[in-house]
């Protein structure tokens, strides 16, 4: 008598499932030590974005696994990074972080039935400078001094000009990342004949 399967394989053939996994693993990355900037932002965005059938999940998905992630920061670290969360002063910075996800997202639809090497490398440097441009518009528009960093306070050049040192984390952390979730998927998909659909 044939059995329904109940393996680990059958659980994995549910492509949202294994997105979702993916998605919240790399969000939760951010527990482990790591540079200033460098975290998986863009690529959980890009990542959703490409492989999501429903683009209500791609979109919600990464939000969900970073406010969850920032949570987890929260109880780890405690009164500092919950005074980040809650600070009315840090909340436009907040809202960027998040507005860059969803921005994200929605740079990553254009990766949908289009996942090459190149056009990944191209997608996440292209986020990567999206979220420059837009987070520290935002620490700019908070109008406020970040500790050892006054030029925030003395007009937008001064503050991308030194938010520079960053960028290449940001850009490290986004290759980091996406190489693995896109390159991590594939793998997977070779072995999954039910994840080789274009979007899942």
């Amino acid at each position: 008598m044939n059995r329904p399967a109940s393996d680990s394989s059958s659980f994995l053939a549910s492509g949202p499932l294994v997105l979702a996994g993916l998605i919240v693993l790399a969000a939760l990355s951010r527990m482990l030590p790591h540079p200033p900037n460098f975290s998986p932002v863009e690529a959980v965005a890009l990542f959703g974005g490409a492989y999501f059938a429903s683009r209500r999940w791609a979109m919600l998905v990464p939000l969900l696994a970073m406010l969850a992630s920032d949570v987890v920061l929260g109880l780890v670290k405690g009164a500092t990074y919950v005074q980040y969360l809650t600070s009315s002063a840090y909340l436009p910075s907040l809202v960027a972080v998040y507005a860059c996800v969803a921005l994200g997202t929605v740079l990553g639809f254009g990766l949908r039935g289009r996942v090459t090497g190149a056009r990944v490398l191209g997608y996440s440097l292209a986020g990567s400078v999206l979220f420059f441009i837009v987070s520290n518009l935002a620490t700019w528009l908070t109008a406020f001094t970040v500790p050892g960093y006054p030029a925030c306070t003395a007009g937008l050049a001064a503050c991308y000009v030194a938010a520079v040192p960053f960028f290449k984390w940001t850009v490290l952390g986004t290759l980091f990342y996406s190489a693995l979730l896109f390159g991590g998927f594939a793998l997977l998909r070779q072995r999954l004949p039910a994840l080789r659909a274009q979007t899942v």
